[in-house]
């Protein structure tokens, strides 16, 4: 489970977390006593400390004198450098993921859509609009744009599954997916179908994914709840 890539408290502060969403913990209840932390991850009660001292600055914990310690705000750490559909992070996380398919059509694409996915003259595709869930609850919206002649066979069943196994399934082999990060407030029908509260902010990312022959198979615009989502990575200097 640990590794020493890092320091001590900083990966027991992940798994902590990890934990937390594995466990269902909302808001305001209480995490393990620090006996039970030192126990389950065998590490010294300082270490405990620093971690949830780590984690109380990241506005994931809080504590209460003389009371114990409490989940302030859970998010979902996601690896940008990791090439995973919505399905295989929430199921590394003992979640149960679900799609709400809110739109699903065959159409003419704009020209920004057919420069993208490098279409054709008389090229459709599909146009799919996602809602992606944990437990009944919003996570992300999802707006994606399909080559009609890769995926003929494409359906409203296929897509409330997992659209990377349905892909790969059909013989294909992704190699890479490129995005965008960009900020951006959520108008009325985003904050509506995100359940978002009047004050709340999302994180908008545009990405573009590969087959193994450079074939760009799909376009798609993702907006995250930003107090549900957070966005990690690791940067090196050379």
């Amino acid at each position: 489970m640990l590794n020493t890539g890092s320091p001590l408290y900083k990966q027991v502060a992940e798994q902590i977390k990890k934990d937390i969403i594995k466990a269902k913990l909302n808001k305001d209840e209480a995490i393990p006593s620090e006996n039970k932390l030192v126990t389950k991850y065998q590490v010294s009660r300082v270490t405990i400390r620093q971690a949830i001292q780590l984690l109380v600055q990241e506005d994931i914990l809080y504590k209460v004198r003389g009371s114990g310690t409490y989940v302030k705000n859970v998010k979902i750490e996601h690896d940008i450098y990791r090439l995973q559909s919505f399905t295989e992070e929430m199921t590394h996380l003992n979640q149960t993921p679900t799609n709400q398919i809110l739109d699903f059509n065959m159409q003419n694409p704009s020209e920004t859509i057919k420069e993208t996915l490098q279409l054709k003259e008389g090229e459709k595709v599909f146009f799919i609009r996602r809602l992606r869930c944990v437990d009944d609850e919003p996570m992300i919206l999802e707006e994606t744009y399909m080559p009609v002649s890769l995926f003929p066979d494409l359906s409203v069943e296929v897509m409330t599954k997992s659209k990377y196994d349905y892909v790969e399934k059909k013989g294909y082999v992704i190699k890479e997916r490129q995005g965008e990060i960009l900020p951006l407030s959520p108008n009325e029908v985003l904050k509506k179908t995100l359940q978002l509260e009047n004050d709340s902010s999302i994180l908008s990312m545009n990405l573009w994914a590969y087959f193994e022959d450079d074939t760009i198979f799909e376009f798609t615009k993702l907006y995250y709840r930003s107090e549900k989502y957070t966005f990690k990575f690791t940067s090196k200097r050379f």
